[in-house]
């Protein structure tokens, strides 16, 4: 018989025999490599879908985009690059109003785009009836998401009010290319034709608009060349230019981002499986010692014994990977589901053979990974112990082939982690976080074995004596437990943690003194009457705060155009931070800091210490003006303490110096800003103000919107509570995605500690016979099985809210630079949950064990 052929049959008959043993360790690797194929999939399925409809999300082959209308130089480029026949233009202008309907009751903010010319070029804008957007710039007409009608208790053919200008809803959307949930979390879209927007008197002094131009090229020419071309000269006039190519590759960066942080959860469901691996051929191998030694007697050598059990490892990891492939292609069909309002693209699922291979592959490399430490050990085993039992050999002072194996698996989870997030610095830096997390648990799952050890009781009951006693027992599987659901549990404790943290951040309704009202482009002239308005209802006034819009002409000399221009930074594959000298800023002055917002450089101004106003045409101070700056904003533009900044406010320019740099709370809804100045350099320039209130009662607050809207038309409320509501369902709608994932390795450790306590069975058999034999009941087996089970699940889950914790706090504090808040009654629930989880699968798993009677068991011995 050959060397190979002797390898495949001991293989296959010590796989027949040990068949329910290995197909639960093969389950947990198909859960992984499931996660992993239904992420992968899901991802080359979006891809392809983007790429497919790039073209319709933009609408046009370029587009541009500004904050302020468009230039006559710039509107005559456009006209330029559309040349008739074959080109043409249309545009959009988009910016957030009151909308209601005088037939009923209520208002509510909506997102309006006026529409002017044959938008969208390519794609098409589904509606209902379907002819509601071909008519829509025929007359004053209005195309609404349906979400407003439900709102405002209105139909199809009911007059729309928005500012001043009266529209027909002749229909509602169906289907708009790109849109997503976050760009709606300020209300529902509203679209009209650009024909009657002056009717509307909404685009006053201060109002945040986006004026949008589309462009259909004359075939023949290129976008990509155009954009190229006129990149440099646009952001001058503050213009971003956008080509279809552009949108692909953003998009593509995106969501690809999402989907690989997705599938390093489903990687961690994967590796627990090989943790699982590993720990049953641990025990696997102690109870095929007499086997092995026997094959030595008989002549196999090292080598082919550990070739026989290393090709049992490899058809385990393949088997179990096709069954998780076919799993994960199955699995694929829900995300979509969960992720719905979140992605711009209709997604079409199809089957990827690539993600099908690289999942079938990965789950076969962790499976041996793992396997390939313990079954070292092997080639250690000498043909003596056929003879004699108790025989130790002597242990190799160092052993190369162990040492090779430990540095290929730590160099395949470094391996597997890059390849799923496809960067080595990411990948080494997110195995060392799994390393540590399980250094950790199996830290603790060792001082558990040494405290019960040392500090077990004889007073103790003795069901609770024998059941700890068990957690140091020959074959014990208290390391592959903790380790198994542990970590899954610190997984979804973190997740929980985080999801927590972020709403609770958002949170407006709580405490009688937070507002929850917001009304913002207050004119001068209207601030007198809103206080009037408010205190009459009884209602509290907060003082309103100012705001002047205003641009930066210069950073420390250096003029915007020429920042703009140099594109250095972009070339060398740099984020860009033209946003930050582009943008246009409404900022505002005062004497203090308020409660979202403090100093971490510089020191704030003294109230009466600041610059005094000279007059000018504008109300403008000429005089140097301290201000205040976002540490952000500040790293963006690339300031610090002392360096001047000059602002273009209203046709005027003022001189500022950084006089403090500091950390804003965006997370809470109050006016915050980017820039404050020091009082007495803006107080006459052109502003406006916005102002808070606070109103329990959602119907009093609605009637208060509707009574604003119908008197002051330019002035835009904002219910805190409903935006609230809204930015809560978008981040559970991403938490359940990640959930979903994350319970991909909940269940493997669930499987993992079902296989650890199907490979212990032998000794769990011979420890309940010899209790059996000597009076113990089967009440009481299950006593010392609960346990036993009851105190790994307490470890486990109690070191995996601990490390959750850290985690949370960690994440919190500096990747969100939020607060951290510990819920300590919903970790305690979750922690319970994973106890009873843990208990449940050991009792279940047990149930073999406690039903056998000790005749039996010496039959089978």
């Amino acid at each position: 018989m050959s060397s190979a052929t002797f390898v495949f049959r001991m293989a296959w008959r010590e796989a027949r025999a040990e068949g329910r043993r290995l197909a639960l360790l093969a389950a947990a690797v198909a859960t992984g490599v499931s996660a992993l194929v239904a992420i992968d999939s899901f991802t080359a399925n979006l891809q392809e879908s983007v790429r497919h409809q790039a073209q319709a999300l933009l609408g046009a082959d370029l587009s541009f985009s500004s904050r302020k209308p468009f230039s006559p130089r710039t509107r005559a480029l456009l006209d330029t690059l559309a040349a008739p026949p074959q080109g043409a233009t249309a545009s959009l202008t988009n910016f957030p109003g009151m909308a209601y309907v005088p037939r009923t009751a209520g208002t509510r903010l909506v997102q309006v785009s006026a529409v002017e010319g044959a938008y969208p070029f390519y794609g098409a804008i589904q509606t209902a009836p379907a002819r509601a957007w071909a008519e829509l710039q025929s007359g004053r007409h209005a195309v609404v998401d349906p979400v407003l009608l439900t709102a405002l208790n209105a139909r199809v053919g009911d007059t729309l009010a928005l500012g001043e200008g009266r529209f027909e809803i002749t229909g509602t959307l169906v289907n708009l290319a790109g849109d997503v949930g976050i760009r709606t979390a300020l209300g529902p879209r509203v679209f009209v034709p650009a024909t009657y927007l002056a009717e509307t008197k909404l685009l006053r002094f201060g109002a945040q608009a986006q004026y949008e131009a589309y462009v259909k090229l004359p075939a023949g020419r290129s976008a990509q060349a155009i954009a190229t071309r006129y990149r440099p000269i646009l952001p001058s006039e503050q213009i971003r230019i956008h080509t279809v190519a552009d949108d692909r590759q953003d998009l593509n960066d995106m969501l690809t981002r999402l989907a690989r942080y997705l599938g390093l959860v489903a990687l961690i469901a994967l590796l627990l499986g090989g943790i699982g691996v590993g720990s049953a051929v641990v025990v696997f191998v102690r109870r095929k010692l007499e086997t092995i030694a026997v094959l030595r007697c008989l002549g196999a050598s090292a080598g082919q014994v550990f070739l026989v059990y290393l090709v049992q490892a490899v058809a385990l990891g393949l088997a179990g990977s096709v069954v998780g492939a076919a799993l994960g292609v199955l699995a694929q069909q829900a995300l979509p589901g969960l992720l719905r309002g979140l992605l711009p693209v209709d997604v079409r699922m199809a089957l990827s053979w690539r993600a099908v291979a690289l999942g079938v592959g990965m789950g076969a490399w962790v499976a041996v990974a793992f396997a390939l430490l313990p079954l070292a050990s092997i080639r250690l085993v000498s043909p003596l112990a056929a003879l004699r039992r108790t025989y130790q050999p002597a242990p190799a002072p160092h052993d190369r082939w162990r040492d090779a194996a430990a540095i290929a698996l730590a160099a395949s989870v470094v391996a597997l982690a890059a390849l799923q997030v496809g960067s080595w610095r990411t990948g080494a830096i997110f195995s060392a976080a799994i390393g540590a997390s399980l250094a950790l648990l199996w830290l603790a799952s060792w001082a558990l074995v040494r405290g019960v050890r040392r500090w077990s009781r004889a007073a103790w009951p003795y069901v609770w004596r024998q059941g700890l006693a068990n957690l140091y027992r020959p074959g014990n599987q208290t390391v592959a437990v903790v380790l198994a659901v542990g970590f899954g549990a610190f997984l979804l404790s973190t997740l929980f943690l985080v999801q927590h943290n972020l709403l609770r951040g958002l949170e407006v309704t709580g405490g009688a003194e937070r507002p929850n009202l917001l009304l913002l482009d207050i004119q001068t002239d209207q601030v007198s009457q809103i206080e009037r308005e408010l205190r009459s209802r009884n209602l509290p006034f907060h003082p309103p705060v100012p705001i002047v819009p205003m641009r930066i002409l210069s950073v420390k000399d250096r003029p915007v155009a020429r920042l703009l221009a140099d594109t250095s930074g972009a070339q060398r594959g740099e984020r860009s931070n033209a946003w930050a000298f582009r943008r246009e800023y409404r900022s505002t002055y005062r004497d203090s800091l308020v409660p979202s917002e403090r100093v971490t450089a510089g020191r704030w101004w003294q109230p009466g210490a600041s610059a005094s106003a000279r007059g000018g045409a504008a109300g403008v101070s000429d005089t140097t003006v301290p201000v205040s700056v976002e540490n952000g904003l500040a790293k963006e533009l690339g300031i610090g303490l002392g360096d001047e900044i000059v602002w273009d406010v209203q046709g005027r320019s003022i001189v500022s110096r950084v006089a403090n740099l500091r950390e804003v709370d965006w997370a809470r809804f109050e006016p915050n800003f980017f820039v404050v100045f020091a009082p007495g350099a803006l107080e006459q320039a052109p502003q406006m103000f916005v102002t808070l209130t606070r109103i329990d009662d959602p119907g009093t607050r609605g009637r208060l919107q509707r009574a604003l809207a119908e008197r002051y038309a330019n002035i835009t409320t904002v219910d805190l509570s409903l935006v609230q509501q809204t930015l809560e369902r978008l981040v559970e709608r991403v938490t359940l995605a990640i959930r979903f994932m994350a319970l991909f390795s909940l269940v493997t450790g669930a499987l993992v500690l079902v296989g650890a306590i199907a490979t212990s069975r032998l000794q769990r058999i011979r420890e309940a016979v010899l209790l059996k034999a000597l009076g113990a009941t089967r009440r009481q087996l299950r006593r010392i099985a609960l346990a036993e089970y009851l105190c790994l699940g307490l470890l486990s889950s109690g070191t995996a809210i601990v490390l959750a914790s850290a985690a949370g706090w960690g994440l919190a504090r500096y990747f969100f630079e939020g607060t951290f808040w510990l819920p300590l009654l919903e970790l305690g629930g979750l922690a319970a949950a994973i106890v009873a989880l843990t208990v449940a699968v050991g009792l279940w798993s047990s149930r073999e064990v406690l039903k056998m009677t000790p005749l039996e068991a010496l039959r089978a011995e």
